[in-house]
């Protein structure tokens, strides 16, 4: 059978391209607006996001009895930076400092290597008493025995006043670990089928297979684990008296509780009685609690750029083709 052409008259012509145009340009209208909406509540949220930071930051660069009264708001106004010099003259801080960073790149490595070979084992079916040992990790994210228990227990182990303190409790994070074992049951069995029928043995897969592929989750571990080590000072508070352990958010802690008492004092201290004291009678609270703030805050917002590459990665590169 034959088909007939549907002959067009060139004036159908015409008026079909018309009506192709508007339609197109109705589509293209509409994407646009929506397009532009959609970036202005992105910009919007990102707006409301950062401005508490960044009001912070102009008020601890302005003059302290302008922020103090609260009208530093959208600008620094008598710009100076004797706000952060007087902070860093704080005694121990520079050790503190160096504690906190030590126990932060070695947390975070032993907390990502750990979680992550745990979670790799917890997915293996021929690990001996795997659900049992596998429940007994996750059990202990329900049940605390509370702090004195936990402080009996950690003196009996020699932890107080051990820079080890701050290490050995964060190594197994049964958080970490569900994280990883979820990510690892998503990727492909037939990945550690093959390497195994290459002959390869459980570390090879681990190592040369399973940790590439999970760099994504191992650096969303890594940032969680990271931030949880810069930022915590209770440990420091129960176990150790050793000055030379204090970490850098306990020294300032006591450093911005002392700063409150001795700014309702101002007028009755003498400047030079301690440099404590002196950097209160030259600051206000609010300054050095701003202060405090960004010195604390700045260094862990450096983590996030590091790994960010990681979160945008494809999960599979090179997988198993179909």
């Amino acid at each position: 059978m034959s088909e007939k052409a549907v002959d067009i008259t060139p004036n159908e012509q015409v008026h079909f391209k018309s009506s192709s145009a508007k339609l197109k340009a109705r589509v293209s209208a509409a994407d646009t607006m929506i397009t532009v909406l959609i970036y202005a509540l992105f910009a919007l949220f990102a707006l409301i996001c950062v401005f508490p930071f960044y009001s912070i930051i102009i008020n601890t660069i302005s003059a302290n009895d302008i922020s103090a009264r609260g009208d530093v708001v959208f600008y620094p106004r008598q710009i100076h930076f004797q706000n952060y010099l007087d902070v860093f003259k704080i005694p121990g801080l520079g050790n503190a400092a160096l504690v906190s960073l030590g126990r932060t790149l070695l947390g975070t490595a032993l907390t990502v290597g750990a979680s992550a070979f745990l979670g790799f084992m917890f997915t293996q079916e021929d690990m001996w008493r795997r659900r049992f040992w596998y429940r007994f990790t996750i059990i202990t994210m329900y049940f605390n025995a509370g702090i004195i228990p936990w402080y009996l227990t950690m003196r009996s182990l020699h932890l107080t006043n051990n820079f080890l303190a701050y290490i050995l409790p964060t190594i197994v994070a049964p958080f970490f670990i569900i994280l990883v074992k979820t990510f690892i049951e998503s990727t492909p069995k037939e990945l550690q089928q093959a390497a195994s029928i290459d002959g390869a043995g459980l570390m090879t897969i681990f190592f040369k297979i399973m940790l590439p592929i999970s760099k994504p989750i191992l650096a969303t571990v890594a940032i969680f684990a990271a931030v949880d080590q810069w930022n915590s000072f209770q440990d420091t508070l129960l176990l150790v008296t050793d000055s030379k352990l204090y970490s850098l958010q306990f020294i300032l802690y006591n450093y911005i509780n002392q700063a409150s008492s001795l700014s309702t004092m101002v007028n009755l201290q003498n400047a030079g009685s301690s440099a404590m004291a002196s950097l209160a009678t030259k600051q206000t609270t609010t300054s050095i609690r701003m202060t405090v703030t960004i010195i604390v805050v700045a260094p862990i917002l450096l983590v996030y750029p590091i790994f960010q590459r990681f979160f945008v990665k494809g999960i599979m590169i090179g997988a198993v083709k179909g």
